[in-house]
């Protein structure tokens, strides 16, 4: 994909995708943040926790100097695979999905390990590609060509695209909340920049009219841990005593000492 993202329609995404991380993930508080693969975008540019990583996924062979270079807002990178972190559980407040799992061999073990590693009320932000929108639909139909020996594909030929509902339910299964998603990216599939800016006017239509189906995707979910609770200081009560006075209308009434040695002196 990181040749796509060289092309017009793949800059497109891109500063879309800038901008809802830039915009969300700003005034996401914490110590540790992670951007798992796609050193195309820095994801973690507008965040401010002090420690943020940028993990490139392995490639499938042994040549680490095969790996694209990081962009200059990561703060460290390192070469990992998606479904092992090597991060202890619990230990990031943030990670950052940019398609990494539509290249994922195994994209639900991928978002498995990220609820791992992610603290209670940690977050996970997902960008991805919308099989369902006009994109999604040249993609199909280039495809069917293809068995006949013609038709062009217009998004990369790598992975797979996961669409929004099916994404939703993995994140749920995996006790992680949906806090918010967005779609954009309305513009016909069209492959020059010309033809892209004179479809501007489609961004605006869509987001109205048609939103769900936008050619990308912008989620972030929060890990909600059934049973978890805040560690903090416990306060102890006294204990009640067992026949202690009654207190009505601010008076003490204390009980008789022997009721039945006071009836026998009547």
């Amino acid at each position: 994909m990181h040749d796509w993202f060289q092309t017009p329609p793949g800059q497109y995404v891109l500063d879309w995708e800038r901008a809802r991380f830039d915009t969300a993930l700003a005034d996401v508080f914490g110590y540790h943040a992670l951007q798992v693969g796609l050193s195309d975008i820095d994801a973690l540019a507008a965040n401010r926790m002090p420690h943020r990583w940028l993990a490139l996924v392995a490639p499938p062979l042994p040549d680490l100097d095969a790996a694209p270079a990081p962009q200059a807002g990561a703060r460290a990178m390192l070469v990992t695979d998606s479904t092992s972190l090597p991060f202890s559980e619990g230990s990031l407040d943030l990670v950052v999905l940019p398609h990494t799992l539509e290249l994922s061999p195994d994209p639900h073990a991928t978002l498995r390990e990220v609820q791992r590693v992610l603290v209670h009320e940690g977050r996970v932000a997902i960008a991805g590609l919308n099989p369902t929108s006009l994109w999604g639909l040249r993609q199909w139909r280039a495809r069917q060509w293809r068995r006949f020996g013609r038709g062009r594909l217009f998004l990369p030929d790598a992975g797979e695209f996961i669409g929004p509902r099916r994404l939703r339910d993995w994140l749920r299964l995996l006790e992680l909340e949906l806090e918010s998603i967005a779609y954009g990216c309305y513009r016909p599939a069209v492959r020059s920049e010309g033809a892209l800016a004179r479809f501007g006017w489609m961004d605006r239509a869509g987001a109205r009219w048609w939103p769900i189906f936008g050619a990308a995707y912008f989620m972030v979910a929060v890990k909600r841990t059934q049973g978890a609770r805040l560690v903090g200081q416990i306060w102890k009560r006294a204990p009640a005593v067992v026949g202690a006075p009654a207190s009505i209308a601010n008076r003490a009434t204390p009980a008789p000492a022997n009721t039945e040695k006071n009836l026998g002196s009547h």
